[in-house]
């Protein structure tokens, strides 16, 4: 039997299956994901990259549409403008934002392409993704570093300054802060790039650049804008005169020798100066022109200088520097003059001393206070020649007083920076020794409690040093500072000065009677003698006698005057009769003092809503005033059985129907029965303080 043999040529068969099985391979092994769908977004198959970059399985994947993996980021006209092209062009690459199964957002870029059978009739589409996320934020990252920093010093450049300075403008504006901003032109920087090199002149503004980086703070900004300009911005600004200290900062740092090896290379800059906010809007772009101009200006008068833009504080530094100047033209020329005002014991008239208080005599602008001048020359070495000239023509007073047979103790006030000076006590006993027949006890210096905080050690060392020899020491406006009672424990003057603010305030507020009554208790407790300020009329001297304060200074006692009037004055001065032996209440009597007050507070108020001056709820109820509570409380526990108690509570009761009548008559807008009512209501008031006076002086025991 015979063998038939077939042959069949499968060679195109296998070459087939091996690319059939190296297409699997690489599907299966491919770094991309690859994705495959039909014709309408469906997925067919996915690869193992598919999974590892999106999260999603392959069991996850197929069947779903593949809009299941947007991020949402792109808006549906980049998706129709996709398949318009793959329509188009039969493939479309580029990048798009995708979502992964954990929600975390990436990029990749993708590559899809149409699947066409035989006779060319697209199928599929395949696409190919890529994670680029992590390069896309280096290559981002490197890109914003380019577009915002300057490549040489690492330093921000002009576009992020301008970002910077907008930022710090808008936190200006809610803080209420200012800020700088201050062109840095080195000079003459040119020559040193021609002569020596770019080499030496980058390793120049490298170190320049370190430098001025020194002098920032916390949220301040160096810029370098190319060539040999710098823009520093500073958001925490000193004051004026440590501005100046540190733009003479900035211009020695740069002053300061460069080293380079064996070379040595020294430059200066100069500098343009202008702050923010301003009286016009402005924008950071016209802040960094106005200091480019200013820079300028420092270059034109003469480099190695700052100049300052800002047109309204550049006018007030010069305005400032000339009153200065003529403040010591007027000591020069002899145009200051001391006027004394008297201080005295208003129980027993007698005169205790003088504060001694300078003003100016201007040629063009007569008689100047002090608030006038003494200001702008505060924390100046001018406030010194003036505290020397004042002790000086304080003492030549004192000795032709004595001629005269006055001896009083005259008080001057020395500001903290005379004060705080070293030699201030050598000086003090040389100015002193000038005038022998002055005992020096007879010499008082008064001293503003806010000084004394400055410094508290060192002031109270000047005390002592000073008490050896006899001066005696005063704290002025005491109880305007934080730390009084601190202060008291450990500073040795002798005399506390109430404040005129409370003085004057205390016959109508009773915070501020409480405040003066308690700085007579502190002075008790720490023995000190203690004198008011302001006392402007009989009755401030009245109630300050009562709280046990003997001694007073004020226009209800004399206006300061100049010292060849004083003698005069002394010849007519007599004590009004209602203070002359006035006693102290007890303590137990307190309350009636501050019911009076409260009384005065509330017709005070009532008043002035009258005259339309506040819209406050008025407490017309007799009842519900303060007084009328103190009235029907401990007032009618302690001096119910008074004789003059009854016709002062009726009197009370009138006085709030008056009050109400009074309110009703406005509310006609009957300007004639409201004046006459008022004047009834202060008529009914003064009955009742006289009342509550003989309440006092008759008080039980």
């Amino acid at each position: 039997m015979g063998h038939i043999w077939l042959f069949r040529d499968i060679t195109q068969q296998k070459r087939a299956e091996e690319k059939l099985q190296q297409a699997a391979n690489v599907f299966t092994h491919a770094r991309e994901g690859i994705m495959i769908t039909d014709l309408n977004g469906n997925i067919l198959e996915v690869n193992e990259t598919f999974t590892r970059i999106t999260g999603y399985s392959r069991a996850e994947a197929l069947g779903k549409n593949h809009r299941f993996l947007s991020s949402g980021r792109q808006e549906p006209e980049f998706f129709a403008a996709l398949r318009r092209e793959l329509i188009d062009k039969g493939y479309w690459h580029g990048e798009v934002w995708n979502r992964r199964k954990n929600g975390e957002v990436y990029v990749a870029v993708l590559t899809v392409s149409t699947v066409c059978d035989a006779d060319g009739v697209p199928r599929q589409y395949v696409a190919l993704f890529s994670d680029v996320t992590a390069q896309k934020e280096r290559h981002q990252k490197q890109l914003e570093h380019i577009a915002h920093y300057d490549a040489l010093t690492g330093l921000i450049n002009r576009s992020l300054l301008t970002d910077r300075l907008q930022q710090a403008m808008v936190q200006t504006q809610i803080q209420g802060s200012a800020i700088a901003v201050i062109m840095i032109d080195l000079d003459d920087f040119k020559q040193i790039n021609e002569t020596e090199g770019h080499a030496a002149g980058d390793h120049v503004l490298l170190t320049i650049a370190d430098r001025l980086k020194r002098h920032l703070g916390e949220g301040d900004s160096l810029a370098r804008l190319g060539g040999d300009e710098f823009v520093a911005v500073l958001t925490h600004l000193p004051d004026m005169e440590a501005r100046a200290a540190l733009l003479g900062d900035l211009l020695s740092e740069v002053a300061a020798p460069i080293l380079d090896g064996e070379r040595s290379f020294q430059v200066s800059a100069s500098l343009g100066v202008t702050f923010y906010p301003q009286p016009e809007n402005v924008d950071a772009e016209q802040l960094l022109r106005q200091s480019d101009q200013a820079m300028y200006q420092a270059k034109l008068s003469g480099k190695n200088r700052y100049y300052l833009f800002d047109p309204d504080e550049d006018r007030n530094i010069r305005g400032h520097f000339e009153t200065l100047e003529r403040i010591r033209l007027g000591i020069a020329q002899n145009e200051f003059e001391l006027f004394y005002q008297p201080k005295v014991n208003m129980r027993t008239g007698q005169i205790v001393g003088m504060e001694a208080l300078i003003r100016w005599r201007h040629p063009e602008h007569g008689l100047l206070a002090p608030s006038s001048f003494l200001p702008i020359i505060e924390d100046s070495p001018l406030e010194i020649d003036m505290g020397d000239w004042v002790l000086d023509a304080a003492l030549a007073q004192m000795a032709a007083w004595q001629k005269s047979g006055y001896t009083f103790t005259v008080s001057i006030n020395v500001g903290g920076r005379q004060l705080l000076q070293p030699d201030f006590v050598s000086s003090l006993q040389a100015t002193l020794a000038n005038y022998p027949e002055i005992r020096p006890n007879l010499l008082e210096l008064e001293i503003l409690e806010s000084s004394a905080l400055e410094d508290a050690v060192q002031v109270s060392h000047v005390i002592n040093q000073c008490r050896t020899f006899g001066v005696e020491f005063a704290l002025d406006d005491f109880g305007t500072g934080y730390s009084s009672l601190a202060y008291l424990k450990y500073l040795s003057a002798t005399t506390l000065k109430i404040d005129q603010s409370f003085i004057r305030n205390m016959l109508q507020d009773p915070n501020d009677l409480a405040i003066v009554e308690g700085v007579l208790g502190l002075a008790t407790a720490f023995r000190r003698t203690v004198i008011a300020e302001g006392v402007e009329t009989v009755a401030h001297g009245q109630m300050l006698l009562r709280l046990g304060c003997e001694l007073g200074q004020g226009y209800g006692i004399a206006r300061p005057m100049p010292g060849r009037e004083v003698d005069g004055w002394i010849a007519g001065w007599r004590a009004d009769p209602l203070w002359l032996e006035l006693e102290p209440v007890p303590r137990s009597d307190l309350p009636l003092l501050f019911a009076i007050v409260d009384h005065n507070a509330w017709v005070h108020a009532i008043e002035r809503h009258l005259r339309g001056e506040v819209d406050e709820p008025l407490m017309l109820g007799e009842h519900e005033c303060r007084f009328g509570q103190w009235l029907h409380g401990a007032g009618l526990s302690r001096y119910g059985s008074n004789p003059s108690f009854a016709a002062i509570d009726s009197l009370h009761h009138r006085i709030h129907e008056q009050a109400s009548e009074l309110v009703h008559v406005l509310s006609r807008q009957d300007d004639a029965s409201a004046q006459a009512g008022l004047a009834e209501l202060q008529r009914l008031s003064r009955e009742l303080l006289a009342r509550l006076d003989e309440l006092l002086r008759t008080r039980a025991d």
